[in-house]
């Protein structure tokens, strides 16, 4: 990453990462899928209606491996193996016990929580089934999470692909058994998510204990580390302080969704969960700014921390575009995949339109984002984004969309704040540069 051209080892770095994002996204997507077309739309809208909400939940953990990630690259890019090594058994560590806390937390308040987001009444009691099941598989998405950001610290974003790859077969087919045989609705694809993802998190742990050099995990030597923690939380508890915050908004949106019913409630979820196939395509790149930015630094190569960034920005806006404006385009046929009620598709194709045809605008966020983390900066990122972002949304929410009740004022707001957080970051991060800059000299 600290040396040679950059724009090939960016795509080659990205591939594999787009490739296992979208394959995690499989998971859920074969969830809605299968319930949508042999449960009903009901069991459609209920699975859907919980993952704002699981985001939430879990965001602050995720923020805290994308901490692990930048300080594992920076040993790494400076050489430095023994704090590197200890980083690792940290992170996991972390994992472990976060994944373990994380049950408690999705037993505990899945129903008090999906009532104040206002689901409505025939949907509620499956919604928080399948969050009660899936959140018993926390400690295996933890430590898939933190062992696959362990893995692209290095450069290796090819393994966890793998193993996703055996994992989301695993998924599907247990779906189909639990749902078509079975006959065990949302509990059957709660079921099969969780076997998948311990079969992931299996599979990383023992790639990881049979690794040579400072990717080498004993598990006898899994602790805390003082100093490994502070520099993970110093990075990633203002990541995922934004992450659960940036969800309360989309928690907000989801509840106001909520308002127009089921049908919509559906549509929205399977808009919602094709755009989440973007999303994470274009999250690849805001990965690779991270993990390229951080050794870089590391390494005190300063001179090609913009080139990274601007062509990282190139990059995410041609995946973007062509996958954003594409869903759009292909949208009656994508979502006659997850429903076969015109209803559900009409309503689904309202959210493409606007939000799936405007997404490159958020990968462009993101990258700046990954950039000004990568550097060592979290929590200037995170006000602006938190404020640009999060806090406009939740004002539109209950200004403009008070006065204009209809979900296109309501899906509007997405690509507003995306354009107002950009900018705000554009002016940080040329701040932050020049301070590189002079510590360079």
């Amino acid at each position: 990453m600290c040396h040679g051209p950059l724009f090939s080892k960016i795509i080659m770095f990205a591939i594999p990462l787009i490739l296992s994002g979208v394959l995690q996204l499989l998971f859920n997507a074969a969830d809605i899928v299968v319930v949508g077309r042999f449960t009903g739309s009901h069991a459609l809208a209920a699975v859907g209606s919980t993952s704002s909400l699981i985001n939430l939940l879990v965001n602050l953990f995720i923020g805290v491996s994308v901490g692990a990630n930048v300080l594992l690259g920076k040993f790494c890019g400076a050489q430095d193996y023994k704090n590197a090594s200890e980083t690792v058994h940290t992170a996991i560590y972390i994992a472990i016990w976060g994944g373990v806390i994380m049950i408690f937390a999705g037993l505990i308040l899945a129903r008090p929580l999906l009532e104040l987001m206002g689901t409505p009444m025939d949907v509620i009691d499956l919604s928080v089934l399948y969050m009660r099941i899936y959140f018993i598989g926390m400690p295996a998405f933890m430590i898939y999470n933190f062992g696959a950001a362990i893995l692209r610290a290095v450069g290796d974003t090819k393994r966890p692909l793998y193993f996703l790859t055996v994992a989301g077969v695993v998924n599907v087919l247990f779906n189909l058994l639990f749902v078509i045989v079975f006959k065990m609705g949302v509990a059957g694809v709660a079921l099969a998510t969780i076997i998948s993802e311990t079969i992931s998190a299996g599979l990383i742990i023992l790639s990881l204990m049979q690794s040579d050099g400072i990717l080498r995990l004993h598990l006898k030597e899994m602790k805390f580390h003082k100093d490994k923690v502070a520099g993970m939380l110093k990075i990633g508890l203002p990541a995922g302080l934004q992450g659960m915050i940036f969800n309360i908004s989309n928690v907000l949106i989801q509840s106001s969704v909520n308002s127009f019913g089921s049908v919509v409630m559906a549509g929205n979820t399977a808009a919602s969960n094709i755009e989440g196939f973007v999303y994470t395509s274009m999250n690849a790149i805001y990965q690779t700014s991270l993990s390229f930015t951080s050794q870089n630094m590391g390494a005190k190569q300063y001179h090609r921390i913009d080139k990274i960034l601007l062509q990282c920005l190139g990059v995410v806006t041609a995946v973007g575009l062509v996958l954003g404006v594409g869903a759009f385009l292909c949208g009656h046929t994508l979502l006659g995949i997850y429903s076969s009620s015109e209803d559900v598709i009409t309503h689904g194709i309202s959210r493409l339109s606007v939000v799936s045809a405007s997404y490159f605008l958020c990968g462009i966020m993101d990258v700046m984002v990954g950039s000004l983390r990568g550097m060592g900066y979290s929590i200037m990122p995170m006000l602006v984004s938190l404020t640009g972002a999060c806090l406009f949304r939740v004002i539109w929410i209950f200004t403009i969309f008070q006065m204009e009740h209809t979900l296109f004022s309501l899906y509007i707001s997405y690509p507003i704040s995306w354009i107002l957080t950009f900018s705000a970051h554009v002016i940080c991060y040329l701040v932050v540069r020049r301070k590189a800059l002079l510590k360079a000299a």
